[in-house]
């Protein structure tokens, strides 16, 4: 028996139809995945059945009725509840008061009675919290839980997660897991959102693939494996785009001796950080964020201050150098944030000149023909779907990603800087970058990889440091490393002490 149904479901932004005639249902008892890539049009259908967005044409059916979703409260009233990726907690407030907030009918309970009610509504779901904890105190696994729990509290029947893994290390993800299955067998249907295969394949029973707005199609997780869905996702099978094992060379490129640093707000991030990533060899920074990645890669191009220790590039003392000398110096930075690191409303072709203007200029005047003729050559080596004249804004999040990778690695710098670089593009965008960086470790460069993608780190890096308050919490050659290993390692459960500045 179908709990929902989700008809003819269309939703236009502006020109942009996001969703195209959409049919979904949902059983009783089951998990579906909602699988496809960034852009599919999967948050989408689930923001117009929580009531977030209005559809413009289609209907949804709850246990065979036609309902209108107007709104969450619309939504929450059918039974239906949903946890996004940004969790809506009131960070000062208790794990009960969050709970409870907006859901006491009106009454001013005790603190006592709604800790109780709460505790009781964990037990019964088998969810794990403390309903006395202050929610800033929590870890976000168990930040997670808790919107998990509010959705229940409010009598959901239906529960859609959307990419609940994201933020989760591995053993947390074991453990969401684990409270899924027991919430299935409890009679609630989950509706999970995601583009990851390996989990699509654990949790679910069913999985629907959405490619452009479209439903591709709706098949039985057991009768399906990860190639047929990578093919319905992306139309055709993946590749997985992994290093060769070879020699590195011995060269040391970047050398981080012991180097502190603050955050924002005047707080240590960097802790005593030594790391060494020789000639054609990529070095992973694993860790959830937050734990100090941004502030390392800040350092490391010259954006940020350390407030003590030493960074040399290939022997030349870098240490509270400027953007521009670190640039200079050969290191070229791939940013966490591509729109930070184009101009917008400038052309692409001025965007792939930006920080080398001075070798475009005649007499004091721009050459505006020489950097057409640079920002031809470069869209057709690094494949930009764009033309030189078109503004930077228009392109795509892959396309921006290429031309930032365009106006740095053509540079051949010595050692590359790249913070989260497929964070949020498709899997063709990301099977192209992770390209790209192998190829500068052909090259002889040295890499540092900054990212929170597990799968990611494992197959590009040769060794693996992972971060985690600041501090590297240990090093080990990718061979040695798994998920599990990482992830205790991650959640500061594990340090795998080494000499600070060690060859490892």
């Amino acid at each position: 028996m179908d709990i929902v149904q989700m008809r003819g479901i269309t939703k236009r932004f502006g020109p942009v139809v996001a969703n195209d005639h959409i049919d979904f249902n949902l059983r009783k008892g089951e998990i579906h995945a909602l699988l496809g890539e960034n852009g599919a049009g999967k948050t989408t259908l689930m923001r117009i059945l929580y009531g977030l967005y209005r559809a413009d044409e289609g209907e949804i059916l709850v246990e065979g009725w036609p309902v209108r979703i107007n709104s969450p409260k619309d939504a929450i009233a059918l039974g239906i509840g949903m946890v996004t990726q940004h969790f809506a907690l009131v960070p000062p407030l208790t794990v009960a008061e969050n709970v409870v907030l907006g859901f006491t009918d009106g009454f001013v309970l005790e603190k006592a009675t709604i800790e109780q009610r709460v505790a009781e509504a964990a037990k019964r779901f088998g969810l794990e919290v403390d309903p006395s904890a202050v929610v800033r105190h929590l870890s976000v696994g168990q930040r997670q839980r808790v919107e998990i729990l509010k959705a229940l509290y409010r009598e959901a029947r239906v529960l859609i997660l959307d990419e609940p893994t994201a933020v989760l290390v591995p053993q947390e993800i074991d453990a969401l897991f684990e409270t899924l299955e027991r919430l299935r067998a409890g009679g609630l249907s989950v509706i999970f959102i995601t583009h990851k295969l390996e989990e699509v394949m654990r949790i679910s029973d069913r999985v629907t693939v959405l490619r452009d707005g479209r439903v591709v199609g709706t098949v039985e997780t057991a009768r399906t494996n990860e190639r047929e869905l990578a093919r319905m996702m992306v139309g055709r099978e993946t590749f997985g785009v992994r290093r060769e094992e070879r020699a590195v060379g011995e060269q040391p490129l970047l050398q981080v001796e012991r180097v502190c640093a603050e955050d924002d707000q005047g707080l240590p991030a960097l802790k005593e950080v030594s790391l060494v990533v020789h000639a054609g060899e990529i070095l992973g920074i694993a860790g959830v964020g937050g734990n100090g990645q941004k502030e390392l890669a800040e350092v490391l191009s010259g954006v940020r201050r350390p407030t003590s220790g030493r960074i040399l590039v290939d022997g030349q003392d870098l240490t509270g150098a400027t953007p521009d000398e670190f640039t200079a110096a050969g290191v070229g930075r791939i940013p966490e944030d591509r729109h930070a690191g184009v101009v917008g409303e400038l052309s692409v072709a001025e965007n792939l000149a930006l920080e080398y203007l001075e070798e475009f200029a005649r007499g004091g005047m721009l050459d505006r023909e020489a950097i057409r003729r640079h920002a031809e050559e470069l869209i057709q080596r690094f494949q930009i779907k764009a033309r030189a004249t078109d503004r930077a804004r228009t392109l795509s999040g892959g396309n921006l990603q290429k031309l930032i990778l365009a106006r740095v690695l053509s540079r051949d710098p010595k050692v590359v800087l790249a913070s989260q670089p497929t964070r949020g593009l498709d899997v063709g965008a990301t099977e192209y970058v992770r390209q790209q960086l192998l190829a500068q470790r052909a090259r002889g460069a040295a890499v540092l990889l900054i990212s929170e993608d597990l799968d990611e780190i494992l197959a590009l890096s040769d060794r693996i440091a992972v971060m985690y308050e600041g501090e590297i919490v240990g090093v080990l050659p990718a061979q040695d490393a798994d998920p599990e290993r990482l992830g205790l390692m991650m959640s500061g459960a594990v340090k795998e002490r080494q000499g600070a500045y060690a060859e490892v």
